[in-house]
């Protein structure tokens, strides 16, 4: 796999990883931490009759993980179909 890479591709192909990688933790602690940090400042706002702290908690951090998860597994597929390494 590596070996088919030249040096400035490798490191290419770990500037745009990295990248992605950085981007996704960064969303998952914004999403996982600093918006639960606001909750009592979030609840004054209402989403379908719950209050947007309680929402983030108990559903929406949830689905913003799962959606993480689903970018990463595309994004990363994307980048090693593009230099050449994927699995498949």
């Amino acid at each position: 796999m590596a070996a088919k890479l030249t040096q400035e591709q490798m490191q290419a192909y770990w500037g745009r990883t990295s990248s992605l990688m950085w981007t996704i933790l960064a969303l998952w602690f914004f999403f996982g931490f600093v918006i639960h940090f606001f909750a009592p400042t979030l609840n004054g706002i209402r989403i379908f009759g719950f209050p947007l702290g309680y929402y983030m908690a108990a559903q929406g951090s949830l689905i913003v993980f799962v959606a993480l998860c689903v970018w990463n597994t595309t994004a990363q597929n994307a980048i090693d179909d593009e230099f050449g390494v994927s699995d498949e």
